[in-house]
């Protein structure tokens, strides 16, 4: 029995599977509770076999005994979460054209509304979509993406409705505001229209989740009828399809982690063959902008690790003819760029802090935005226009609630359109928020976003919440979160690592955390959790570390290298299989992940490398913190019995009495719940587990 409760935790039969790889005996005694109809239950949950599925609920059954004495302290979190949130928000409408688009909620209201007005915001409100009454009567309701016609007559929409992310697409008339007969399935979720909006690309994902194929269709017709206008062969890559800013072109988007590759179509002949831009080539990178006679484009070609943006003449696009518009600076990461009319705008970021700078086309002469915070986030917000010279940006800090502004580029001067409004109250004055440097066991500097209310004691009593990703080059931003202020407020020091795997110190912070290097991505965390224990915010073992995804892997990972450093690991939809995973090419997100974890199946390397921190396969018999994972049974990118097997193993071999949970969502996927409301409570189950095991849930 756990120290925590009276009730016995599930036991989870072995069915040993024996596999040679590369010399190699892999056993596997969990490799059951992956359903061999796995693709059947992405669309429907009902068909999972029952043997499994009886695992699952016990395991749900187990953990919901288990926190029971914490239901009060649930919901005293979700009701201050939901009380920071303005119910009867919207978005700061956009122009475009005779109109400005705008989200909405409105109170009580679990998913948004998408409405437009005059562009003088005068007269009704044309509501396009109201997710509330589309979600009526559905355990889970996503919206995928809404794309208007050029015209602004026709809305193409998309929607998830089991959490599997394929996504059914629709298209409504903005007038009526019924749906025409076309129904789409499987789709990817968006859709990109041509110039005269009668038809629209979009793409599909076949039976393993894999975007592969681009098609053209024409209103009216079926979709058995639609074009084939692309299709990739090669399954590691994935396809997508847009436009550029200008709406002159259809940009086909076919790329890896590391690898892209563009075809383009003029927007007025949908039906013209695309035309490739440069062919891929291994680890070089581009993506396409346009503006008058020249594509914009920013790569990584010749060396530009950290990015630069080249110009090339529309007729003759291929790399040959490119010139070097914003040159390679090393150590400035270029984030993205926006091209409008008159303007180049781009978002750089220099060790862990981001900035903007705006390069006047015509005269060629810059100008970066300021600030003033030890650390913030900044983001480009919703532009519709090209021919414009304001530019919305927005600013936020771990203190300061997310602001948007309209800059005008040509007199340089911001106007404040919105504060996020926190309605139970919020002052920045009671909380500090620190960025500091931890020393990595090679010499590097991990830089560590901090937030704690001012009366916190810096004596080392405090209990540390530490967040880590740290994959696929994603950078944590250090932004408002208004659930996060429940932590601070109950005696937490909040603390993202922003450890390597990220580029918030360049392309090189991301490549020296993936394939061989991965690990340096664990030993980052680990050192920064010693640093904080080193400068006295905390002690040893009173660390709670969270992770979600490939983050939940990292949790894994440490739980394995460093169970002492930490009391809680909280391991949300964790990547924690990641040897098994890696070498079952027919998974959705298999091929095109060997190059961020290196392919086991060819490579004898590679396979001793995963195999060497796969979280799953590192498991002992050792003491192991208290954990909680958490899976969905419909996610398409972590596959449900990822945690499911973690967790049988971890039970069979840990040698403490400490809190062991496993929480899956029979009705969502990777995102968990839809709907705004039941995703805080889901994070206050989280918060309430963190709270528990540090002792703190019954301070309040």
């Amino acid at each position: 029995m756990t120290k925590f409760a009276s009730h016995l935790p599930p036991k989870v039969e072995k069915r040993p599977r024996i596999e040679l790889w590369h010399g190699h005996e892999k056993r596997d005694d969990y490799h059951w509770l992956k359903a061999e109809n796995w693709q059947e239950v992405m669309h429907d949950p009902a068909v999972l076999p029952t043997d499994i599925r009886t695992v699952l609920e016990d395991e749900n059954a187990y953990h919901e005994a288990v926190m029971a004495d914490t239901k009060a302290l649930q919901d005293r979190l979700f009701a201050e979460m939901k009380g920071r949130i303005k119910e009867d928000d919207s978005s700061v409408p956009a122009p475009d054209g005779p109109y400005a688009y705008y989200s909405s909620y409105v109170t009580g209201g679990q998913h948004p509304r998408f409405a437009r007005k005059a562009r003088d915001l005068s007269g009704p409100e044309n509501l396009l979509l109201d997710g509330n009454a589309l979600g009526e009567g559905r355990e889970y309701f996503r919206f995928g993406g809404i794309a208007m016609s050029p015209d602004h007559k026709l809305a193409a929409w998309s929607f998830d409705g089991n959490g599997s992310e394929f996504y059914e697409l629709r298209i409504r008339d903005a007038a009526t505001g019924q749906d025409l007969p076309d129904v789409l399935q499987n789709t990817a979720g968006g859709a990109t229209w041509a110039a005269d909006g009668k038809s629209f690309l979009y793409t599909t994902q076949d039976e393993n989740h894999r975007p592969l194929k681009t098609f053209h269709h024409v209103l009216g017709t079926s979709q058995a009828d639609d074009k084939l206008v692309y299709e990739e062969r090669d399954t590691g890559m994935f396809t997508g399809v847009g436009k550029t800013n200008s709406e002159k072109y259809i940009v086909i988007d076919i790329h890896d982690h590391d690898t892209s590759e563009l075809w383009i179509m003029d927007a007025e002949d949908p039906n013209g063959a695309p035309r490739l831009i440069a062919p891929r080539v291994a680890g070089i990178e581009y993506d396409v902008e346009h503006w008058n006679d020249q594509f914009i484009i920013k790569t990584n070609m010749g060396g530009a690790e950290d990015y630069k943006i080249v110009t090339a003449p529309v007729d003759h696009p291929s790399p040959e003819h490119w010139t070097d518009l914003v040159p390679h600076r090393p150590g400035i990461f270029l984030v993205g760029y926006i091209v409008l009319k008159s303007w180049l705008i781009r978002m750089e970021r220099e060790n862990a802090l981001p900035r903007i700078v705006v390069r006047n086309m015509a005269t060629g002469e810059e100008h970066a935005i300021a600030f003033e915070e030890e650390a913030y986030s900044l983001g480009f917000g919703e532009m519709r226009e090209f021919d414009t010279d304001t530019l919305r940006f927005t600013y936020s800090s771990m203190t300061t609630p997310s602001q948007v502004f309209d800059y005008n580029m040509r007199d340089r001067t911001r106007v404040l359109r919105k504060t996020q409004d926190v309605p139970s109250g919020h002052d920045p004055q009671n909380y500090v928020t620190r960025r500091i440097m931890a020393p990595a066991h090679d010499g590097e500097a991990i830089p560590v976003t901090l937030l704690y209310r001012k009366a916190t004691p810096l004596d080392g009593s405090a209990p540390v919440w530490l967040y880590g990703y740290g994959s696929y080059g994603i950078s944590i931003p250090a932004s408002f979160n208004t659930n996060i202020l429940s932590l601070a407020d109950r005696g937490f020091i909040y603390a993202i690592a922003h450890i390597r795997g990220g580029q918030e110190k360049g392309r090189r912070w991301y490549k020296t955390g993936k394939l061989a290097h991965k690990t340096n991505t664990f030993r980052d965390f680990i050192s920064c959790g010693e640093h904080l224990v080193a400068q006295g915010f905390t002690r040893k073992g009173n660390i709670v570390a969270q992770g979600g995804s490939a983050g939940g892997m990292l949790m894994g990972a440490v739980a394995n290298m460093a169970p002492d450093l930490f009391r809680g690991i909280v391991a949300e939809v964790p990547f924690v299989d990641v040897l098994t995973t890696m070498l079952d090419d027919t998974l959705p997100l298999t091929p095109p992940e060997w190059p961020e974890w290196g392919n086991p199946i060819e490579s004898k390397d590679a396979y001793e490398s995963i195999a060497a921190y796969s979280p799953y396969d590192r498991v002992e018999a050792r003491d192991y913190p208290n954990i909680l994972a958490v899976g969905g049974l419909t996610d398409p990118r972590v596959t449900y019995w990822e945690p499911a097997k973690w967790v049988a193993r971890l039970r069979e071999l840990k040698t403490d009495d400490n809190l062991l949970l496993l929480k899956t969502n029979m009705g969502a996927g990777h995102g968990g719940a839809s709907g705004r409301f039941d995703r805080l409570k889901e994070v206050a189950f989280v918060y309430a587990f963190g709270l528990k095991v540090a002792g703190l849930a019954h301070a309040d």
